[in-house]
């Protein structure tokens, strides 16, 4: 392959020195140039909408526990079953789906991945609607968590990549917490399907399964219309068809400002194009060359995993259980919760931009810590009803979901390229198998105990891990904001700046 090198607009040109194997490209520049227009609303729609679709069907689940239970749903579980089982089933094949696809990810494009993964997720979950007996509603639970656990892996490191490097963290973090307005959909429509006089016990829960499905088809349309990362091209050599995509998405920004773009500025990296990356070299690459981004990235992983996969799977039963709140009525409260939730990301989102990674990580980790510990007390106390319990709540998930999606920013921007989609699943994996299978099981298991200190003690072990986690990203968190991906980690095929 002959080298390439950029022109001053920009486009490939032959090199007066050819060297095999190796492209000299400006595509990240031009992409992190670009000024926001239509085409990123097509990736933000078209990718981070599912996160809408995942929170609705996991608060679903959660608030229909009690009536899956039921003598007539038409399935044979318990509640615990439901609460704990399969939540940590699902949780289990979110952590395998994620390695599992994530490693395809790097290997096979981001696009081929995020079409395939939404596709097992969204046949997972109409086949639960069909469900009759606890170990099937397991295995279909299983397979729904391993279509989205893959989806946390392709998404995240697509839209990282074709995200402008000035809004990327705000942008990140705002996708990531468009899951809570899934949830409070949820949580509203539970309150319907709930209801046995608009539907029968056996019928609400599956037509909620349904609905998913639904809005995952039409989510699936929209998304073969979002293009392959030109980054992942561009390291596989097909830098004509990267060259293509840009060229795209620099003519509808043009169309869409009607202004010309700003010149290209900063340098050209050199990549040469070489076989898929072992998983040997990529674990090497991980632990021995960025050891400390391994530990800030599993002790945030770890600390929002647990928090989260407890508060999502058990709030409902902790008002059913100290508050006498009907079951009916639980996806009111968690409603508002839900929309706290989506609000911190959104409001403190562009904090992450100009005040920066460290200082605003750090913050609502331990910030989410600290009214999580107060939280515990005002419990203890016998001081809270459940509306000022979930008032609680929604002050303290306020800050954890800004810090809490911004996990998933750093995994995807402190790796590099040819490892991004793996690492992501693997922090996922690791930290969610540590934080979301053992959190449902502990918290659930405090909770069913009926005893307010055991339950006291579960928000103290959250409120620990957020705090702990915030000391790490103080101490050692990296400051990405407003830097280029290549600038963060140089990629593994990377041979030298341009022109040495």
């Amino acid at each position: 392959m002959t080298e390439r090198t950029e022109t001053a607009c920009g486009g490939p040109r032959a090199a007066a020195g050819p060297q095999e194997g190796v492209v000299e490209t400006r595509i990240p520049a031009r992409l992190d140039r670009l000024p926001w227009s239509g085409w990123h609303w097509r990736i933000v729609i078209g990718l981070g909408t599912v996160w809408i679709l995942d929170g609705l069907e996991v608060t679903i689940v959660g608030t229909m526990a009690a009536r899956l239970a039921e003598q007539g749903s038409g399935i044979s579980i318990s509640t615990a079953q439901v609460t704990t089982v399969a939540a940590a089933v699902y949780v289990a094949g979110a952590c395998a789906g994620a390695l599992f696809f994530g490693r395809l990810t790097d290997r096979l494009g981001r696009k081929k991945l995020f079409m395939l993964t939404l596709a097992v997720y969204l046949a997972a979950t109409a086949v639960t609607a069909l469900s009759w007996d606890a170990w099937f509603f397991f295995v279909c639970r299983f397979f729904t968590g391993f279509g989205i656990g893959g989806e946390y892996a392709a998404i995240n490191s697509a839209v990282d990549e074709l995200i402008p490097a000035r809004v990327r963290g705000r942008i990140d973090l705002i996708i990531n917490g468009s899951f809570w307005i899934g949830a409070a959909l949820g949580a509203f429509a539970s309150i319907a399907l709930l209801d046995t006089s608009l539907f029968a016990a056996d019928v609400g829960w599956r037509l909620s399964f349904g609905l998913g499905v639904v809005l995952g088809l039409v989510i699936l349309l929209v998304r073969r219309h979002v293009p392959e990362s030109p980054r992942w091209l561009a390291a596989h050599g097909r830098v004509d068809e990267a060259e293509a995509v840009v060229a795209e998405a620099e003519r509808i920004t043009e169309e869409h400002t009607g202004s010309a773009l700003p010149p290209v500025t900063g340098e050209p990296i050199r990549i040469r194009e070489r076989a898929p990356i072992g998983f040997l070299t990529i674990a090497r690459t991980v632990v021995t060359r960025y050891p400390r981004r391994t530990v800030l990235g599993l002790a945030l992983f770890i600390g929002q995993a647990f928090l989260y996969n407890a508060v999502t799977f058990g709030y409902a039963a902790i008002l059913t259980t100290f508050f006498d709140v009907p079951q009916a009525d639980t996806g009111y409260y968690f409603a508002v919760i839900a929309v706290g939730n989506f609000l911190g990301p959104l409001l403190l989102g562009h904090f992450f931009d100009s005040v920066g990674r460290k200082p605003m990580i750090a913050g609502t980790y331990i910030g989410s810590g600290v009214l999580l510990f107060g939280t515990a007390v005002l419990f203890q106390q016998g001081a809270l009803s459940a509306v000022s319990m979930t008032a609680c709540w929604t002050a303290v998930l306020f800050l954890a979901s800004a810090g809490a999606s911004s996990a998933y920013l750093t995994v995807s921007e402190v790796f590099p390229l040819e490892t991004r989609a793996l690492c992501i699943a693997f922090f996922y994996a690791v930290g969610t198998a540590a934080g979301g299978i053992s959190g449902p099981l502990l918290f659930n298991g405090l909770v069913s105990t009926g005893k307010a200190s055991d339950t006291t003690l579960a928000f103290c072990i959250g409120a620990a891990l957020m705090t702990l986690a915030g000391l790490v990203e103080a101490a050692i968190g990296v400051r990405a904001e407003r830097r280029s991906l290549e600038s963060l980690a140089t990629p593994l095929s990377a041979v030298g700046r341009a022109g040495a």
